[in-house]
């Protein structure tokens, strides 16, 4: 049995060459850091807490707290498909009911390979993770984005079969 292993810190941040591979802006960030020092996040504004109980607008890039548990994992991905406007970056676990459920509301996602090594609160980039990474699209700005990040060499997507379907 495998376990997401916990750090020292539940704060690592999205390295600038995903960003630059999605070839995007972001109206909004809707989990972002308070020190904005080492974050590279193309966003017009950012929430900073509460971004649960905030009201959300337009295209939105949401990289939630990985570490407190499936449940909160999807708390927060119902909240992203709910706006319906925007991409969210998660844990690749594919076997995880939470991910099983995201997977059928997602208009298209993303596998990132190689893993993303994330940016450290001090700036460093921190090692391989033992997991890999989804981008998740929801709305058409998020889909056209995927698929502009595909074809920079960011990674692989993939649609459930409902959106294949439709």
């Amino acid at each position: 049995m495998t376990h997401e292993r916990r750090g020292k810190s539940d704060e690592w941040f999205t390295p600038k060459y995903v960003f630059d591979a999605l070839g995007c802006t972001f109206d909004l960030d809707v989990a972002h850091p308070r020190d904005h020092t080492h974050t590279s996040v193309p966003a017009r504004s950012f929430l900073y807490e509460a971004a649960l109980d905030s009201d959300w607008s337009g295209f939105i890039w949401m990289n939630p707290p990985f570490g407190n548990g499936d449940r909160a994992k999807l708390v927060w991905m119902n909240r992203f498909f709910d706006h319906g406007n925007g991409i969210a970056l998660t844990p690749d676990r594919t076997s995880a009911p939470w991910f099983q459920r995201c997977w059928q509301r997602a208009d298209m996602v993303m596998f990132v390979s190689p893993k993303i090594k994330f940016v450290a609160p001090d700036g460093s980039l921190g090692e391989q993770p033992g997991n890999g990474t989804v981008l998740w699209a929801s709305g058409k700005t998020g889909i056209n984005a995927l698929i502009t990040a595909q074809a920079r060499g960011l990674g692989s997507i993939a649609r459930p079969i409902s959106q294949v379907a439709a």
